[in-house]
């Protein structure tokens, strides 16, 4: 309605017609706005959670350790209203401002499911971890040689023009290591891996015939300055907001550009309930958003629509959508909407102590880690499982809490506090999950939100596959830990419950069949080719390295493709 909707400039929009209306503002829909934006077309952006300003709203991120109430512990309200956030790591105090309300926003389980959303601008790119890799045919190939799901509709080639233009503007650091199957990108100069890491990395490579590889992670954090935004200080405290802008999030990159073009209407506080859709054109034609604060309804309507809500909150919308031609949704005529769930599987690894350096030490807190790319079932490999794994980790030295002999007191106490402890080193593996039909989420048919909607109903495990990885997973990394020295090499393995990896992908897969897919080799929904999604409900499979780089590309590919198919009229 007329000045019902908000610029972020507060001027009150003419009207509530637009050329694109991207739902979502996370990592994909910032893409989305920016790309369309600077394309020329008017956007409205609608975020379904509160606004949140860069450098403003980060109301942490220059505190000091003891300006924090509770000293980083949550409270017991806290832990009433964030249940799930509390099933893992992220219960923090900085950044509890940043998680959504699960009383207000629940969801089912009809088996154990960790979803952790934040509903906000920016959605979780605030948030994310950061790390940054391309895939390879090795991925995009995988379901057509193993003969399960269906087939990508691309191939790295595709993709790979799209990976530079989004590491480009990103800022993504990282080494050329001239790996097939991890493919180097347009990239800013790397961290330094540490002494430990890097003579590990150099055991490792001589162990394994160089057919094993430890680097640095690729991550999109500075490591030079580039316009709009400073470089990485090193003070590794991503997750409550960067005030200088040292790494890739909405706020700091893709928002302040579509800004600049003048041609973007944000709208915060805005739940899209369905995509409306024409039966005469068979397009969409706009949406429905309630609005969060007043329970009012509006309607907006445009030429396209990029859905980028996250990959079970799209898969809702969709849901939601022109249920009165297809009773299961918008997209929903192959019969795969909502189903083929993926995530990355972890919560496993090994750890262990380094002797030999205790002269050495590093500097700042880098917001970083090395990486040791996949290795398993390709160039020879055969494993008794499908895919394959990646890890994570890192080497420092005690946190000044390493044993004091007889927990003396006085002048040799206060010595030996200014001694850091000795090294350790450990990582954690990411597994890739198949994308099975049976792994599904679903309308709750009892079960409301705060505003009366319905909510999702989860139905997603892990299987036999997934848990045979785990097991190489663990044997493996403690294999290369003892092949490089390290002592005292210690296992573990604390279970997985799909969502938990924060990499949802699947709800809505690519694909080359109408009759197998919900959208086609562009991001089209077959049943509305104005209607893209590019977010993870778009995978065809998960791979074993971090999706986000991936969502970017394929954002910024279909965004070209959406602009050129509506100046040609076919849209």
């Amino acid at each position: 309605m007329p000045g019902d909707t908000l610029n972020i400039n507060n001027k009150a929009v003419a009207q509530n017609t637009y050329d694109a209306i991207v739902i979502g503002s996370g990592i994909s829909g910032g893409w989305a706005a920016k790309e369309l934006t600077e394309k020329g077309l008017k956007v409205l952006m609608l975020e379904r959670g509160r606004p949140l300003e860069h450098v403003k709203d980060y109301k942490t991120a220059n505190n000091d350790p003891w300006q924090f109430e509770h000293r980083g512990k949550t409270t017991a309200e806290q832990k009433k209203n964030y249940p799930v956030i509390h099933r893992g790591w992220a219960a923090y105090e900085p950044i509890m401002q940043y998680w959504t309300n699960e009383v207000d926003s629940p969801y089912v389980e009809v088996k154990p499911f960790t979803w952790w959303r934040a509903y906000q601008m920016g959605g979780r790119s605030v948030l994310w971890g950061r790390q940054s890799y391309r895939w390879s045919d090795l991925d995009f190939e995988a379901n057509l040689k193993d003969g399960i799901a269906i087939d990508w509709p691309i191939r790295y080639k595709d993709l790979a023009p799209w990976y530079d233009h989004v590491e480009k503007f990103a800022g993504i650091s990282g080494s050329a290591e001239g790996l097939a199957h991890l493919p180097d990108g347009h990239f800013l100069p790397p961290m330094d891996l540490n002494c430990v890491e890097k003579d590990v990395s150099a055991r490792i490579k001589d162990f394994y015939k160089d057919q094993r590889h430890l680097i640095i992670g690729r991550v999109a954090n500075l490591t030079q300055a580039i316009p709009g935004r400073t470089q990485c200080q090193f003070r590794n405290r991503c997750w409550e907001g960067c005030p200088f802008g040292g790494y890739f999030s909405t706020q700091s990159s893709t928002l302040p550009a579509a800004l600049a073009t003048g041609n973007l209407t944000v709208r915060p506080w805005s739940i899209v309930t369905k995509i409306i859709y024409d039966k005469d054109t068979q397009k969409a034609k706009g949406v429905e958003i309630l609005d969060a604060e007043t329970n009012k309804t509006y309607e907006f309507y445009s030429k396209i629509v990029f859905l980028n809500a996250s990959a079970l909150n799209s898969a809702w919308v969709l849901m939601n959508s022109a249920t009165d031609v297809w009773p299961d949704g918008l997209g929903s005529s192959s019969g795969e909407l909502a189903h083929n769930i993926m995530d990355h599987h972890y919560n496993l690894g090994a750890s262990g102590t380094v002797e030999g350096y205790e002269d050495k030490y590093y500097y700042g807190r880098r917001a970083n880690g090395f990486y040791i790319p996949r290795f398993a079932n390709m160039q020879g490999d055969k494993r008794d499982y499908l895919r394959g794994f990646g890890y994570q980790g890192s080497a420092s030295r005690g946190n000044w809490n390493h044993d004091v002999a007889e927990l003396s007191v006085g002048t040799d106490f206060k010595e030996a506090l200014t001694e850091p402890g000795g090294w350790t080193i450990g990582a954690t593996g990411f597994g890739e999950i198949l994308p099975y039909h049976e792994n599904k989420i679903s309308l709750d048919k009892e079960k409301k939100d705060k505003w009366g909607l319905p909510v999702l109903a989860m139905d997603a495990i892990i299987r036999d596959n997934e848990l045979k990885m785990r097991k190489d997973i663990i044997s493996e990394l403690k294999a290369m830990f003892e092949a490089s020295g390290v002592k005292n090499v210690t296992t573990y393995d604390q279970g997985h419950a799909i969502g938990h990896g924060i990499h949802e992908m699947g709800t809505a897969r690519m694909g080359n069949d109408a009759k197998t897919s919900v959208l086609n080799a562009n991001n089209q929904v077959w049943d509305a080719k104005n209607v893209f999604v590019t977010d993870g409900a778009a995978m065809t499979s998960s791979a074993c390295q971090n999706p986000s780089l991936t969502y970017m590309a394929l954002t910024a590919r279909a965004a070209d493709f959406a602009f050129d198919e509506l100046k040609k009229g076919n849209i």
